[in-house]
């Protein structure tokens, strides 16, 4: 068995996965401003994200989410930079004083999700 998705309620399915589509660089699996599903094809395979129109809104903590860690030479305070720069809202920080932790974001519809240490930066401890 494998996972095939990770599916997320939204109010607009289509804005918040070209989103994410920006945040991951995953591309959309043709899909339109109207469609009620959307989903991240994932490069490599399962699992996507899908996006599935819900009417009624988010109203408490996430029980799953994502835990994102930066690529492409990025460290965890760079990368939390670029997801501010993308629309991300700052929701918990738990960055430790020793370089350790993770800081918790906001997707554009409240969606929590962690970034976390790159490789290079946990192949320093």
């Amino acid at each position: 068995m494998i996972a095939y998705t990770i599916t997320f309620d939204s109010a607009r399915p289509y804005e918040l996965a070209q989103w994410w589509s920006e945040v991951l660089g995953w591309p959309l699996v043709d899909s339109e401003p109207d469609d009620e599903e959307v989903m991240l094809d994932r490069p490599g395979g399962p699992p996507h994200l899908l996006f599935i129109k819900v009417p009624d809104g988010k109203t408490v903590k996430n029980r799953l989410h994502l835990d994102l860690r930066p690529s492409g030479g990025r460290t965890r305070d760079q990368e939390v930079e670029r997801l501010l720069g993308f629309g991300a809202k700052s929701y918990e920080d738990h960055r430790t004083a020793d370089g350790l932790g993770w800081v918790t974001l906001l997707d554009p519809e409240g969606n929590e999700f962690c970034v976390c240490r790159s490789e290079a930066e946990r192949a320093g401890d």
